[in-house]
């Protein structure tokens, strides 16, 4: 008798300040890790495999994320239910959002795809500690200005060899960025934020190794005049001695969006 298999997209939200990441790994606390444990308890007797959209880095957050569910030979019977007993199941600093039924055609790893990454910083005066979980703080002045138009060069097609880390043969450097800006920080807010914040977008179809944190380093060493906005040019070039080093803190990046095409 052949295998029925059925297909779901479920998203979620998570925070990834205690976290190794997205992959499964041993003896330390992972999303899929969490989410897979989680779902053999909604699910006790079902067999199922799991699939991120992409593999986020420690401590990273996501406000909206998303994998793909396989089940074998049983269906989900209720899908409102089936969100609400896995809520319930989930740890506080993981939370499903959705969940629908996909097809066998879809792939969440090949189908097209735009991720938005929002990275939330501040300057100057050391930050309440309640925000370290979400917002990176850098305790010297920034230029802001020259930052802004720093980010902008980021914007349409380039090779981005320098903003990125542990390639291989068959890594793809050209890459096109949708949107990449830096504005006051709209997006997130709390009574312990310090009184002005910021935010780096950054929009586009795939993305490097470390490539957004790279990229948010090299506009903080120019806010800090220790790199030029004309070398930030040079650097989307592919030029190899332009090769950029400092990652920022991954607890400012935020996973803001995963968006499917044509879905």
């Amino acid at each position: 008798m052949q295998r029925k298999r059925y297909y779901y997209l479920i998203k979620i939200q998570f925070l990834g300040y205690r976290l190794h990441g997205w992959q499964k790994q041993p003896d330390v606390k992972t999303v899929e890790g969490l989410v897979t444990k989680t779902l053999r308890w909604a699910m006790p007797d079902a067999k199922f495999k799991i699939l991120g959209s992409s593999r986020t880095d420690a401590m990273v957050s996501a406000q909206e994320s998303a994998f793909e569910l396989f089940l074998d030979n049983e269906p989900l019977e209720d899908l409102d239910d089936f969100l609400a007993v896995f809520n319930l199941n989930l740890p506080q600093d993981i939370r499903a959002l959705a969940v629908e039924e996909v097809d066998a055609k879809f792939n969440i790893i090949q189908h097209p795809k735009v991720k938005e990454y929002a990275y939330l910083f501040s300057y100057g005066e050391k930050n309440h500690p309640f925000c370290a979980p979400m917002m990176a703080n850098f305790i010297f002045d920034l230029n802001i200005e020259e930052m802004q138009k720093a980010a902008r060069l980021f914007e349409g097609t380039h090779n981005f060899r320098n903003y990125c880390v542990r390639v291989s043969e068959n890594s793809k450097f050209e890459r096109e960025i949708n949107k990449a800006e830096i504005s006051e920080n709209d997006l997130f807010s709390a009574s312990f934020f310090p009184k002005q914040t910021y935010v780096f977008h950054v929009h586009g179809e795939g993305f490097l190794r470390h490539q957004v944190r790279l990229m948010m380093g090299a506009l903080i060493q120019v806010g800090k005049g220790e790199l030029t906005i004309e070398q930030i040019a040079q650097s989307l070039t592919g030029t190899p001695e332009l090769q950029m080093d400092y990652i920022a803190p991954a607890s400012g990046l935020i996973l803001n969006k995963v968006g499917f095409k044509d879905f």
